[in-house]
């Protein structure tokens, strides 16, 4: 039974009680019961009254000092507003709560709980693989070449190419590159075919050389005398006992070779005409179309190889991403001074945070409350408090029957 519909029972138990025993013949327990009951009546509805006049007037009457809350409706909102700021939810409590908390740590542990829910793994994934598919790569590639044009024009590729080259140098790559090309020309030297384009070759440019007198004369009867096959063999035979020569470490041949290289080298890494034409090339070249397909065609790849990823982890239960995030909270919780430090700057953030915003909170509240109309802010009030303030009419009947009753023993005596 509502509290509502009780109080009103009661009242009307104490009305029903008080009109009957006004007409049963005049004895000593009917002058009790009339004189309780016509007390609780007075206590009944002079609590109804009170109760009714907290939140609208009774009986629709305008009786001055009735519907208090809706006439002090302002003072009662700016009343509210000041316990929630002032007292209840005021900066220093709310300041003292968040020092106690253990912001990283009960981080770690809500994730750690999010993590070990292999459901809950299995949604993060497809959540990953669904926005990794939905990225829009084409849009990427302006930003790529962008990056990319910004870094050549600001690199030093001077210095750079600089320091490479004298870091391989003082670690022999050099001489190991003079030793493998060597033996590539001596490979390719010993062939039968090289040879015979060696034979040719020579044959042809003797045959164009003009000259005149005793020397044209021992000339012509030289070359009368061999032909291109005896010339590839003389050739072939000069070139590989050359590069046999150049192979010797104490030739002095291979030395010069070598310095030759090396000064050859540092003067085209230190040409500034050649390193600002490289990076004319460079970018031309990142804004041309067949870079673009590049770039696309790339960003495509990476992304059909993520999203491949994420679906056998997913398939797997997400076993890989519990590993690795444990790996990473078992690498974090040993590094207590990092930890540490960020408690108080996420710490520091929200006291911030708290102090700049904490006006809202009564804002809200007023926000909230000037939306209600008259009607629903106190539906809302009898809703919550109704029910005791109802139990006060049930107690005003019942005290002022037992009241009623010593008031009529006292007037007997």
């Amino acid at each position: 039974m509502k509290s509502r519909n009780l109080a009103t029972i009661s009242l009307a138990v104490m009305a029903c009680g008080f009109l009957i025993t006004l007409f049963l013949p005049e004895n000593l327990t009917v002058i009790l019961l009339r004189g309780g009951f016509e007390a609780g009546l007075v206590g009944g509805i002079a609590d109804w009254f009170a109760v009714t006049a907290l939140f609208r007037h009774p009986l629709g009457l305008p009786i001055p000092h009735t519907s208090l809350l809706l006439k002090n409706r302002d003072k009662i909102i700016q009343s509210l507003i000041s316990a929630m700021e002032n007292e209840l939810l005021n900066k220093a409590s709310i300041e003292n709560k968040l020092r106690k908390i253990h912001i990283v740590a009960l981080g770690s542990t809500l994730l750690t709980r999010l993590f070990a829910r292999k459901k809950a793994r299995i949604e993060m994934l497809e959540q990953i693989r669904s926005f990794v598919q939905k990225l829009p790569v084409i849009q990427a590639v302006p930003y790529i070449q962008s990056a990319a044009a910004s870094y050549i024009r600001e690199a030093k590729l001077g210095s750079a190419a600089d320091t490479i080259i004298t870091k391989l140098m003082n670690d022999g790559k050099d001489v190991a590159a003079l030793d493998y090309a060597l033996g590539g020309i001596s490979g390719w030297t010993a062939r039968p075919e090289t040879r015979a384009m060696l034979g040719k070759i020579a044959s042809e440019k003797l045959a164009e050389v003009k000259l005149g007198g005793l020397k044209g004369m021992a000339f012509q009867a030289f070359v009368g005398f061999v032909d291109a096959e005896m010339l590839g063999e003389m050739l072939q035979g000069m070139v590989q006992s050359g590069i046999r020569d150049f192979r010797e470490e104490d030739s002095p041949y291979r030395d010069q070779i070598i310095q030759e290289i090396r000064v050859a080298i540092f003067q085209l890494v230190n040409d500034e005409a050649r390193i600002a034409a490289i990076k004319d090339w460079g970018l031309n070249e990142l804004q041309s179309e067949s870079t673009v397909a590049f770039l696309q065609e790339q960003l495509e790849g990476f992304r059909g190889k993520a999203v491949a990823l994420l679906e056998e982890e997913k398939s797997a239960g997400g076993r890989r991403l519990f590993g690795l995030y444990a790996m990473l909270a078992r690498r974090v919780s040993k590094e207590q001074e990092w930890i540490q430090g960020w408690e108080e700057r996420i710490r520091a953030s929200l006291i911030n945070f708290v102090e700049a915003n904490h006006y809202r909170l009564g804002l809200l509240v007023k926000e909230n409350l000037d939306q209600m109309d008259d009607a629903s802010l106190v539906d809302m009030l009898e809703d919550k408090v109704g029910k005791d303030l109802q139990w006060i009419r049930v107690n005003g009947a019942v005290c002022g029957f037992v009241v009623g009753l010593v008031l009529t023993v006292i007037q007997m005596f």
